[in-house]
Parts: C-alpha cells; sequence; structure tokens
C-alpha cells in the first residue's frame, strides 16, 4: 500500500490564551496542499521502519509514524509491518508533515488490517499524537480550534487558484515560535474574516507567530513582501514558520530558484 501524506497551510492563525496543561488555546483555519511525503505500508514478519529523503533527526522510535503502528497494535494486537517513508515535506516549516505522516500511517493500518475503525475514532487516535494530526484524518479545509484538535468544516474553496509555497531551509521550533507571542482572547474569528472577500484578508487574516519569527529572521518577511510585490491576493506564513505562501489567481513565477537551499514550488489548489 502506498499513501501520500499531504502539507497544509495556515489562513490565520490566532493564538488566544495559554492553558492550564501548558498548550495554547488556537484559532485557525487549514486547508491541505498538494505537496506530500511517500508512506509505503506492507505486512512483514517483523515490524520495519525506513526512511529516506529529508533527514529527520531523532531516533526512530520518536517518530510520530512508529508511534501511530505502535498506538494501533496494541489496541488492535496488529501483525508486523514493513514500513516506509520518503520525506519531501520539510520540518519545523509549518506545513504539518510529521503529523500528516502519522494520521495517514492511522489510516493506512485501517484499511490494510481492516479495521474498520471509524473516522471520529480515527481522529481521536490522531489527536493523541500530536495537536494538528486530527486534521489529516478527512484531509479537507477545516476551522480549527482547541489546541488544534477540535475540528469543524470549512466553506472555504480554493479550486482554480494558485499557491506558491517557499521555504527558505530554516528551522523554526515550537518553543521558539511561542517566545514571542502575546495571546489575545478578544482576536476577530478567522472564521468570520475568511467569509469576507479574498481581496480583503491582507491586514486582517493574521499568524499570530510572524511578529516573533520575522524578528528574529528578516528574510521571511522579506519573502512575504516579494509575494505581495508580484501580486499575490494574499500572503502570510503557516504554522509557526518558516514556509511563507502566497495565494494567487494566475500562475505566478518561480523567483528563488536560483538558490539551491530554499525550496519553492508553484501548487494548484
Amino acid at each position: 500500500m502506498i499513501l501520500f501524506p499531504p502539507a497544509k497551510i495556515n489562513l490565520g492563525l490566532h493564538v488566544l490564551r495559554k492553558r492550564e496543561d501548558g498548550y495554547h488555546d488556537l484559532d485557525t483555519c487549514m486547508i491541505p496542499i498538494p505537496l506530500c511525503d511517500v508512506l509505503e505500508l506492507i505486512p512483514s514478519e517483523k515490524f520495519e521502519y525506513h526512511q529516506t529523503g529529508l533527514t529527520i533527526p531523532g531516533a526512530a522510535d520518536d517518530n510520530l509514524c512508529v508511534k501511530a503502528y505502535k498506538l494501533l497494535k496494541e489496541e488492535y494486537n496488529l501483525s508486523p509491518v514493513y514500513m516506509h517513508l520518503r520525506k519531501e515535506i520539510p520540518m519545523g516549516a509549518g506545513l504539518g508533515g510529521g503529523s500528516a505522516d502519522a494520521a495517514y500511517v492511522l489510516m493506512g493500518l485501517n484499511t490494510l488490517f481492516q479495521l474498520n475503525i471509524p473516522t471520529a475514532k480515527l481522529e481521536e487516535y490522531a489527536a493523541h499524537l500530536g495537536s494538528d494530526c486530527a486534521f489529516f484524518v478527512k484531509n479537507e479545509a477545516q476551522m480549527a480550534r482547541g489546541r488544534g484538535e477540535i475540528l469543524s468544516p470549512c466553506a472555504l474553496d480554493l479550486r482554480g487558484m494558485y499557491v506558491k509555497i517557499i521555504n527558505p531551509g530554516i528551522h523554526v521550533g515550537t518553543k521558539e515560535a511561542y517566545d514571542g507571542v502575546v495571546p489575545n482572547p478578544n482576536a476577530q474569528t478567522v472564521e468570520s474574516i475568511l467569509s469576507q472577500n479574498m481581496n480583503q484578508w491582507e491586514g486582517q487574516l493574521k499568524n499570530d507567530f510572524e511578529i516573533s519569527v520575522f524578528k528574529k529572521h528578516p528574510v521571511i518577511q522579506e519573502i512575504k513582501d516579494k509575494l505581495y510585490a508580484e501580486g499575490a491576493i494574499y500572503a502570510a506564513m503557516s504554522g509557526s514558520g518558516s514556509t511563507m505562501f502566497g495565494i494567487y489567481s494566475t500562475k505566478p513565477n518561480l523567483t528563488f530558484q536560483d538558490n539551491s537551499s530554499w525550496m519553492e514550488k508553484v501548487l494548484n489548489f
């Protein structure tokens, strides 16, 4: 079985308050984009995890894919599998690649072993693995609240639009991003801003992490400015960074293709 876990971008990301459990309450809209990792799952005589592509730091046992397998193995006494992850989505980039991989392991195992786990239960398992893992179970535009696991439908339709994503190869850790954020419980809801014409999003639809991340990494702010200068209807940082994206009505050019340390792609919704 071969699956293609996608990346996501955030349209607006408000940090509302810090919770007693150490997490923060958020308000955001997450949308999957057609930038994918590749995940292979095959029944095997013993469990094996193999990873190629971009290097993932840390021990294999700490990988979310392995944790996802172990979670279902404990619940359903699963047989061993051979798991191969080809990593294409950069880490520490605000694109949710690790969360997508974990969610797709859960969904792949559900299909492979005919476990018949309903979607709501898969989302529950995914939420145990990471704050935005549950989003990828349905793989559609959704509003996300709480720490990111409280999901609701989003009627936003970007079909026919283009998104340019640029990652400058800067790893932004979650703690680093949160260090400069001042929570605002009275922020206008992301959903209400998204209901307006897209031409009105600039200046209203904000990612609260941008202030602290731009201060530490000015080049990311420069990318945002350049996206607007070349005609983006809306541009922002995804998640806690460092990936910037711009949304366009017509296909934009590739402008940083001579910088080999950066990732730049133009995708069609």
